[in-house]
């Protein structure tokens, strides 16, 4: 049976409780003055199913945070669960799984090898060959680790992480190092297990995997939570879109009369710029504004919906 078919049949609608709980996880690491808070008191809920994007700038917290959800370091107080079981007890039964930015493998193994070794740990040895050609490893199957490029040894622990077919994913920046195709493979890859129920959860410095692939959002800074929701709605939290047009004549000119008169009168916090001939607001009366503008013979009109990069950067300013 192929991993999605097993996933699905595993995570029926009626099992969509919660895979991930974290309740006032708090790290903190130094001594006396020195003393640094990486994780502050978070907590965290994700349902069975659900695919969330972690995102922070460096120094967040996130990374922290992962470790004590994969039980590689204690927490000082909270707690964390996946699927009810401590992280320990979870990653030794094969219901949690991760790929991250270290963490060894054995030079002198090739990739076959190395599946075959963590295959027969996770009685998953059955798994191995649709697994090569999920993660797209066949082409390299016989090379030996150490001559794999950072890519590539990438590829291969998305391959190891995926042979237990783990109720949970945990990914820390799991793309880096792949090229172009590789990221796309991975993600076509994701997107399957997503849709057959698999939890995802998944740090990551590219803002556009966050939009393309998760639903939600959730944000860290200075390692406390400061955002979480639906990303599209996160996306827009800036308040409103741009609308930017060429006038026919003075765009100033025409901005002061969209103040005072027009759509920008009911909306005193509108961004507005004005260069030359070219005008620039970002606005709740988007389309208001919009057509206010052709009606006075603006051209070249642009609409665009904030970025989630640009909701990012707003809510981690200090």
């Amino acid at each position: 049976m192929d991993d999605a078919r097993s996933t699905s049949a595993r995570l029926a609608p009626s099992d969509r409780d919660q895979a991930v709980e974290i309740t006032g996880l708090t790290r903190r690491f130094g001594r006396g003055e020195q003393r640094v808070t990486a994780v502050d008191g978070i907590d965290l809920r994700i349902a069975q199913g659900e695919v969330v994007a972690l995102l922070g700038p460096n120094g967040a917290g996130k990374t922290t945070a992962l470790d004590m959800l994969l039980g590689l370091s204690e927490p000082d107080s909270g707690t964390a669960r996946v699927r009810g079981e401590r992280p320990r007890r979870a990653v030794e039964t094969g219901r949690l799984a991760a790929v991250l930015q270290t963490g060894g493998l054995l030079a002198d193994l090739t990739v076959r090898e190395t599946l075959d070794v963590i295959g027969s740990l996770h009685g998953a040895s059955s798994r191995i060959p649709e697994t090569i050609e999920r993660t797209d490893l066949g082409g390299i199957a016989r090379r030996r680790v150490g001559k794999c490029s950072g890519g590539e040894q990438q590829r291969l622990k998305f391959a190891l992480a995926l042979l237990p077919d783990p109720d949970v994913l945990v990914l820390d920046e799991p793309t880096a190092g792949m090229d172009v195709t590789a990221r796309r493979r991975f993600w076509d890859v994701m997107r399957e297990d997503a849709r057959a129920g698999r939890t995802i959860l998944f740090a990551t410095h590219y803002l556009e995997e966050a939009e393309q692939f998760a639903p939600r959002t959730v944000v860290m800074n200075r390692g406390r939570i400061v955002a979480d929701g639906d990303t599209a709605q996160l996306r827009g939290s800036l308040g409103g879109r741009t609308v930017a047009a060429t006038a026919e004549g003075d765009a100033a000119l025409l901005l002061e009369e969209a103040r005072a008169s027009g759509p920008l009168a009911d909306d005193p916090h509108a961004e507005a710029t004005a260069e030359g001939a070219r005008i620039s607001v970002r606005t709740e009366r988007s389309d208001d504004l919009a057509a206010w503008l052709l009606a006075r013979g603006a051209v070249d009109l642009e609409i665009t919906a904030p970025t989630l990069e640009s909701a990012f950067a707003t809510l981690t300013e200090d």
